[in-house]
């Protein structure tokens, strides 16, 4: 949950690019395991949601 939570912020604070590189250079998907999902607020859920269609659409990530 700890894991989850502190890379939402992280994707929060970095946006499209950083100097590290572009967004699909330094993101992967987030793949919450059964027993994070069962921890997770609506919002998080929603911010996981929003990350990975960002990523599928900029990126090509398969689910």
């Amino acid at each position: 949950m700890v894991k989850v939570l502190t890379l939402l912020t992280i994707v929060a604070v970095t946006g499209c690019t950083a100097a590290g590189g572009s967004f699909c250079a330094i993101e992967h998907p987030i793949r919450p395991t059964e027993a994070e999902v069962t921890m997770l607020s609506d919002a998080s859920v929603a911010s996981i949601l929003a990350h990975n269609e960002k990523g599928q659409t900029l990126c090509g990530w398969r689910p």
